[in-house]
């Protein structure tokens, strides 16, 4: 059974941290890019960044570059992202999906919520 499963989020003030964590089961992890997506109320969803299944490379939504950073575990089947200098247009679900481009698989994980408020 495939699972992804979010956690780490959390209320934060205007210009902390968090890390989320996204634990993976059920799939070869490590044959997998990784996503970061958000949700905000009332919002599309939004890619926020991805890493290639080795780690090698990474991509950012411009609105997070410098301030947010994609890793992954393949050891231990997790990807995290460390958000800093968080501010309340980060306020969202934040979702992971993991994607295989050859066989067009994906899967998705429930999402764990950010609020980021004084």
């Amino acid at each position: 059974q495939v699972q992804l499963v979010e956690s780490g989020g959390g209320l934060v003030q205007p210009g902390g941290s968090l890390r989320l964590s996204c634990a993976a089961s059920g799939f070869t992890f490590s044959m997998y890019a990784m996503n970061w997506y958000r949700q905000a109320a009332g919002k599309e969803r939004e890619l926020v960044a991805t890493i290639s299944n080795a780690g090698g490379i990474t991509n950012y939504a411009d609105s997070v570059k410098g301030r947010f950073t994609i890793s992954r575990d393949n050891a231990k089947n997790t990807v995290y992202l460390q958000m800093n200098s968080l501010n309340l247009e980060d306020t969202a679900v934040y979702l992971c999906k993991a994607t295989r481009r050859v066989t067009g698989r994906e899967y998705w994980g429930q999402g764990t919520q950010v609020t980021v408020s004084s």
